[in-house]
């Protein structure tokens, strides 16, 4: 038995010292010393052999284990220091090489980036934000805003009604009742949010994006008015921006105005202008001085239509977005074609 360790021992030690990579000294080990492996399996059946051969040979056989695994060992450490030169080799890295060009990352929706512009505009003049229910009441969408009984907007035609009383709201005005029962006079502040209606073409779509703005003190005037939006005006389309009123109707105010800004576009002889169509001015809001009636809702709050007065404005998003960018349909800021939105960064 002494005999067989010998030649299994001298027969290893050959096969190690041959061995070129890690992979193959491993399959070695578990060749000659795994569970499997015969000199294993000799040191396991120590207690079957004559009591006279156990000695001599259980102990060839721990000191050819012993060896093979000490042998084992340094010429792992030999090959994984060659391994690794040889990968350092493969792997240099050429520095000048132009670098790995970087992942697009993520942005802002025009439509996002649009509303935040507004908001930092009035937020400077000293406005605050608010945010009210997308799911209103009658009450606070048509009723408190001195909406008639018969006007168009609450036909189930032009509005989307959850129940009798309940709906999409149509704009985001009935947040400016909210705001007067949740605070006493003075109030500024601008409502940014979703609102929905029934229409769907390269204008409108079901559902559109708004900012509305109160502002309510004493003393305010129309002229307060002219002068906040003409503030406006400059900071999203530039500072030679002029803004003009014009006579309009609205429930919730009176008198009430149109806003125009004088174009921003460079006008160019023998070419039609495709965003004033050469009249000088772009439409962009409507506005005006609230109306007493409204204040008749809100008065146990402090809003005593004889010690108070406001004006309210409100903008569609879409439209500012589509105006200073350029957008000719309104559905391109739905579609979510990147190529579209990559263009806005």
């Amino acid at each position: 038995m002494t005999d067989r360790i010998a030649e299994l021992r001298d027969e290893a030690e050959v096969a190690v010292a041959a061995a070129t990579t890690s992979a193959g000294l491993e399959d070695l080990r578990v060749r000659y010393l795994g569970r499997k492996a015969e000199l294993p399996n000799i040191l396991r059946g120590i207690a079957q052999l004559p009591p006279e051969q156990r000695g001599l040979t259980g102990k060839a056989a721990n000191q050819a284990r012993q060896g093979l695994e000490a042998l084992i060992a340094r010429r792992a450490e030999q090959l994984a220091g060659g391994e690794l030169e040889e990968q350092l080799r493969r792997d240099v890295v050429d520095v000048t090489l132009p670098g790995a060009p970087p992942q697009p990352v993520g942005r802002l929706h025009l439509l996002t980036a649009t509303r935040r512009e507004i908001e930092d505009v009035f937020l400077g003049l000293g406005f605050r934000i608010a945010e009210g229910p997308e799911v209103e009441t009658v009450y606070y969408n048509f009723d408190a805003l001195n909406h008639a009984p018969t006007h168009p907007a609450r036909d189930r035609l032009d509005t989307f009604y959850v129940s009798d009383d309940v709906l999409l709201r149509t704009h985001t005005s009935p947040m400016q009742i909210r705001a007067m029962e949740a605070q006493p006079p003075p109030l500024y502040v601008i409502v940014p949010g979703r609102v929905y209606r029934r229409d769907s073409d390269a204008t409108h779509t079901p559902q559109f994006h708004q900012i509305e703005g109160l502002a309510v003190d004493e003393d305010i005037t129309l002229t307060d008015l002219k002068g906040t939006l003409l503030a406006f005006a400059r900071a999203i389309f530039g500072p030679d921006r002029e803004v003009r009123l014009r006579p309009h109707f609205f429930p919730f105010t009176e008198p009430s105005v149109e806003v125009d800004v004088s174009c921003f576009m460079e006008h160019r002889r023998g070419e039609r202008c495709r965003v004033c169509k050469d009249t000088g001015w772009v439409e962009i809001l409507g506005s005006g001085m609230v109306d007493p009636n409204v204040f008749g809702y809100v008065a146990e709050y402090g809003y005593d239509p004889e010690k108070v007065q406001g004006f309210a404005f409100g903008m569609g998003i879409e439209r500012i977005a589509m105006l200073k960018h350029g957008v000719p349909d309104l559905r391109l800021l739905y579609d979510n074609d990147v190529r579209f939105l990559e263009q806005f960064g």
